[in-house]
């Protein structure tokens, strides 16, 4: 039999509705960093591992939830003090991990543009058109996605190529081109010469990602806020029906 009538009970009932919104928030979070994380993952030479650590971070917030809503949901039911005071104690500790964990994702967004360009012009040396290694590989596709040539522009390939020579990357193979095709910086490749460097497009590319896990983060963060006060007036109503003393 419920010892909680009125308001109090219908808490109860919305902390299990709760509950159940909390569960399906998890599962988001999973998919969201997961999502993410495979975006980067294509890209690890040129991202630093801050860029990996805050998805692995809401995939583990989104497990840790989905483990503590079965304290949320059987304490509400069982009007438990016990299970209700420690769901929302790891509740508020939820809260404050995904708050930050959001504000994070909104920091790396910031910091994209200047992480990136540091990581891309370390590795223009790396590219090395005999030897196909993964950077060599991985400069060719960002520059093709993105149609773009260089760190800023073209002529950061100088360092890599200075007899005017650029990754064919760099330039738009005509349509029906046949034999051999040559990309340089100079006027002779000036028509399909890409015009723009890559930081700017693969940068707001992986920050725009970087956003979308701080606003996953934030907003589940302010739904869980109400989790917890209705977790602690719940437990503040069985505590004193029951005339539990203390903590427990």
């Amino acid at each position: 039999m419920s010892i909680l009538t009125g308001s109090a009970n219908a808490v109860k009932y919305t902390l299990f509705g709760f509950n159940l919104i909390f569960l399906i928030t998890g599962i988001i979070l999973i998919a969201v960093g997961a999502g993410v994380g495979a975006v980067y993952t294509g890209y690890e030479l040129f991202l630093a591992g801050k860029f990996f650590s805050i998805p692995t971070f809401l995939i583990v917030i989104g497990a840790f939830i989905i483990v503590i809503t079965f304290f949320g949901c059987w304490g509400a039911l069982k009007e438990n003090y016990c299970l209700v005071l420690s769901f929302s104690i790891m509740l508020a500790i939820i809260f404050i991990l995904e708050l930050s964990a959001g504000i994070s994702g909104y920091v790396l967004r910031n910091d994209a543009s200047s992480l990136i360009k540091t990581s891309l012009t370390e590795s223009l040396k790396d590219y090395n058109t005999f030897t196909q290694s993964p950077t060599t590989a991985l400069w060719d596709d960002v520059q093709h996605d993105f149609n773009c040539c260089g760190v800023s522009d073209y002529k950061d390939w100088a360092v890599t190529y200075p007899n005017a020579s650029l990754p064919i990357s760099c330039c738009t193979i005509p349509v029906g081109a046949a034999g051999t095709f040559s990309c340089f910086n100079n006027f002779t490749s000036e028509g399909v010469r890409h015009t723009y460097g890559c930081l700017d497009g693969f940068s707001n590319y992986i920050a725009s990602h970087a956003v979308s896990l701080g606003a996953a983060g934030v907003v589940i963060a302010v739904l869980q806020f109400f989790g917890v006060i209705f977790a602690c007036y719940i437990a503040r109503e069985i505590k004193i029906r029951n005339g539990i003393t203390g903590f427990i």
